[in-house]
């Protein structure tokens, strides 16, 4: 006679999903002495965040304070009306501004996620009032994965491999600044480069993975870490079936599934969905996505995981969806990557847009938009500029020199040689402009015709069409080496480069109707009772807008911050409004400082 023993369990509260907004949360509730079990549906840990470059937009946060800065509330509120025109929601924006220095403050001085302070981001927007010059942003300080017990650290997502360096992540500012001056011979960035890269095949020899974390990676092990201080249980490949609810239909714990059956978790609090949106799903994807009929015309940067799952378990309790927003998804123009073992990546283009030397166009041969705004902004006016059953992409075009000094696409400045991509197709290149648009399929003339009017403003320093370096943003992702404009050199030194680009995204904007305590609503805009969500599961409180960078991340720790401390009643921020020393907010990101 055999006996069945019961795996259900119980919790003070069920997370579902590991990446910011699920982790946030978790480390909130359990730093308020709740008992949290998190299940991830993959085998490791981290979703969409470790894919990203880490950046959190929370204006006010103490890091700026520290430093010096004092900005006011309504200045965050004057820009966001203006950016988000219809779309402003005042409780949900006020909540998040509220909120987000509190929780920079708690994570900083109370857990193992250190921040950086993002001095020199700029908002994207910057002739809009309001907008911000730096100290807006914070992002995860580096942290060394000898920081994190081994059998968790082999749970650990790795970052993005399109985005690395042969695995090895580089971060924004003075890290990505060493690694381009190497490209141009500079002792300092060699030396930089060398001692990066001796450390990453370290790491690879020793522990068979990138060490040096930074970005997304370093954020997702950063709250790991954290979660494991405070004694998360935390379950991988573990798939959330079904909420379970009562009479009423309060949601009282979930039905999960893994590798030995099903069984239920009780949740005495409540349970929060952060399982990352719907960017994975085709069906959503052609239902939602403008110009993408089949869901197929389009390139996710999230995992597979996010494929509506937790959009589903909530529908099913009677959440609100709402798709009334500005963009179903956080755009970025991306490339696909072949790789050797026939696999296709996608690659972000994220920093080389805004180089001097280099302007995207259509088929038409015609410039569509001001490259060096935000990634958001690309592809949106992609979209628009393709005709109904017209594929939407473009080709990012550069010269001979531009290619030698800055990545174009995945393809690598000096000393990386170019044969791999152009080998695989990834890089088309011609002797002539006319040659190259040959190729990829461009109008000859038209191409030509663009480019010699681009050149002659160029030498200028001056863009009459899209105005492109006349913002701070604009001109912080140029070279500032590059005079009058840092974003502005003529494209004239052949042969020239081409990479095709088409639409992709981060996440999803649309998502779960939230009050500005993260509680899922119902279609009568009443909450239901023990669920929560965070992330890219709710609706974005930017209406579907993207102001600036940081603008998924931000929300999604300060919402799952939010969330934590709802649910465990908590009514006094523990970070006291204290700023953090200033010695504290400003750490190197030398490859020496990859510490707790």
């Amino acid at each position: 006679m055999s006996t069945t023993v019961s795996r259900d369990t119980e919790a003070d509260v069920v997370v579902v999903g590991s990446g910011a907004g699920g982790m946030s949360a978790a480390v909130t509730s359990a730093y308020h002495g709740l008992k949290v079990v998190v299940v991830e549906r993959a085998e490791v840990i981290g979703g969409a965040t470790s894919h990203s470059g880490g950046w959190a937009w929370a204006p006010g946060n103490p890091l700026a304070k520290a430093d010096g800065v004092q900005e006011d509330r309504e200045e965050f509120r004057t820009y966001l009306r203006n950016v988000l025109g219809k779309d402003y929601d005042a409780e949900r924006i006020d909540a998040f501004l509220e909120a987000a220095p509190h929780m920079v403050g708690f994570f900083h001085n109370r857990t193992s996620l250190q921040f950086t302070p993002g001095t020199r981001i700029n908002d994207i927007y910057g002739s809009v009032p309001g907008a911000g010059t730096g100290h807006r942003s914070v992002a995860p300080a580096p942290f060394n994965a000898r920081n994190v017990k081994p059998e968790l650290r082999a749970r650990m997502r790795h970052q993005l491999y399109a985005t690395s360096f042969l695995g090895m992540g580089i971060m924004a500012g003075p890290d990505l600044t060493r690694f381009l001056s190497a490209s141009r011979g500079n002792p300092a960035g060699l030396l930089h480069a060398a001692k990066r890269v001796t450390a990453h095949l370290a790491g690879l020899a020793l522990h068979r993975r990138n060490m040096q974390l930074v970005n997304g990676t370093a954020l997702t092990a950063r709250l790991l870490k954290s979660a494991d201080d405070l004694g998360v249980d935390i379950r991988v490949a573990t798939t959330a079936e079904k909420l379970l609810t009562d009479s009423a239909g309060g949601v009282t714990g979930l039905r999960v599934g893994g590798p030995d059956g099903s069984y239920t978790i009780t949740a005495r609090r409540g349970v929060v969905l952060a399982t990352g949106g719907f960017a994975s799903n085709t069906a959503y994807r052609a239902k939602l996505f403008p110009k993408t009929p089949t869901g197929v015309e389009h390139w996710t940067l999230a995992p597979p995981e996010a494929d509506g799952s937790g959009l589903d378990l909530a529908l099913d309790a009677g959440a609100r969806f709402i798709t009334q927003v500005a963009s179903p998804a956080a755009w970025c123009p991306v490339s696909l990557v072949k790789y050797p073992n026939g696999k296709q990546g996608v690659f972000p283009h994220i920093m080389d847009r805004a180089k001097p030397g280099s302007i995207g166009v259509l088929a038409s041969g015609k410039r569509f938009v001001n490259e060096a705004n935000g990634y958001w902004d690309y592809v949106d006016a992609m979209i628009k500029a393709a005709d109904e059953g017209e594929t939407v992409q473009s080709w990012q075009i550069a010269d001979s020199r531009f290619v030698r000094r800055y990545p174009l696409g995945m393809a690598k400045p000096l000393p990386v040689p170019l044969f791999p991509y152009l080998r695989s197709g990834y890089l088309v290149r011609g002797r002539t402009l006319q040659e190259l648009a040959a190729k990829c399929g461009i109008d000859p003339d038209a191409l030509a015709k663009t480019v010699a009017e681009f050149n002659k403003n160029a030498r200028r320093g001056v863009d009459p069409e899209f105005g492109r370096g006349e913002t701070p943003f604009n001109r912080s992702g140029g070279d500032p080496k590059t005079r009058p404009n840092p974003t502005l050199a003529p494209l004239e030194r052949g042969p020239f480069y081409a990479v095709r680009v088409v639409p992709g995204s981060f996440g999803t904007f649309a998502g779960l109707a939230v009050d500005t305590s993260a509680r899922v609503l119902t279609e009568a805009g009443t909450p239901i009772k023990g669920l929560y969500a965070a992330g890219n599961d709710q609706a974005s409180v930017m209406g579907g807008h993207y102001p600036a960078g940081g603008i998924n991340l931000g929300p999604a720790l300060t919402f799952g911050y939010v969330a934590g401390r709802d649910l465990a009643g908590a009514t006094v921020y523990e970070d006291d409004g204290t700023p953090v020393p200033a010695s504290a907010s400003t750490p190197s990101t030398d490859s020496q400082e990859f510490q707790p």
